[in-house]
């Protein structure tokens, strides 16, 4: 009797860990069916940069000619003369900063059907991933810069000229893991200025002769615009990830102009600015 309950017991615990298991997983045939020929592309658009993107069959090739847009076309087998049928092709899996979705993907040769030549990546598609590090997406850091931008104007931080050019720091925010930077430049010459890179450095802050200088760059993760010239105004939000230095360091930030004698500017700033910044 006893060896029958225990067999019982053993019987019910592994269903319920059957049963677990399938709960916390996705079933291939409950992914959305998604059609292809050998006509056209067809494209996936990402409400996310995509991050990832698995491929199961051989037949299908795709790129990413875009951050948030993937391309997918169909390859016939030309080595071995096969002949294009109709059947099941795999699945495809995309991941951007903060899901996955994945599709089945099935070939029909009938270059009359009403084939769909964009998909977009819908909510219900998707399931949330928690990726290590990463405590804002894209999405999120332009929602947030869009704020900033639209927040009142207070007295700047910090400012500097020189050069007919003056930079001017606006606004300093945090947002989990991020610093955002609210910078304006303007121009009072009559001559556009063509920007060829922005570089945010750690370094000292006094700078003695004979001295070797050490500085850090630090690379943003984001920023709002991507302009390459102004002509008399340019503002643009910078999002760093969450640093910190002594007080005899500041981060400098640089523009310099296109051109053999460019114009360069530096604007300083404090780690307390960094400490005494607002958050969303």
């Amino acid at each position: 009797m006893k060896k029958l309950i225990s067999f019982l017991m053993a019987i019910l615990c592994t269903c319920h860990l059957l049963f677990a298991q399938l709960n916390s997983g996705v079933n291939r045939t409950d992914l959305p069916d998604i059609l292809i020929s050998s006509g056209s592309p067809l494209h996936f658009i990402s409400p996310e940069p995509i991050q990832y993107v698995d491929i199961s069959s051989h037949a299908i090739a795709g790129d990413l000619p875009l951050k948030n847009l993937l391309r997918i076309k169909y390859i016939a087998d030309t080595v071995s003369n096969k002949h294009l049928t109709n059947g099941y092709l795999g699945i495809i899996t995309i991941v951007g900063e903060s899901f996955i979705a994945q599709y089945n993907l099935h070939f029909i040769n009938n270059q009359t059907f009403p084939f769909l030549s964009q998909i977009n990546v819908l909510p219900e598609q998707m399931r949330p991933l928690n990726v290590p590090g990463m405590t804002l997406t894209s999405k999120e850091m332009y929602a947030s810069a869009i704020r900033l931008l639209n927040s009142p104007k207070n007295r700047p931080i910090r400012k500097n000229k020189d050069f007919g050019i003056q930079a001017q720091l606006n606004n300093v925010f945090t947002a989990g893991e991020y610093v955002f930077l609210d910078i304006t430049y303007y121009n009072s010459t009559n001559l556009s200025y063509q920007i060829d890179e922005q570089r945010f450095k750690i370094e000292d802050k006094k700078i003695a002769k004979a001295t070797n200088v050490q500085s850090v760059e630090v690379k943003p993760v984001w920023q709002l615009y991507n302009s390459t010239s102004f002509k008399k105004q340019y503002r643009n939000i910078y999002v760093l990830k969450k640093l910190t230095f002594p007080g005899n360091k500041v981060l400098n930030i640089e523009l310099t102009e296109k051109q053999i004698s460019g114009r360069l500017l530096t604007l300083q700033l404090k780690y307390s600015d960094i400490l005494k910044a607002d958050s969303f």
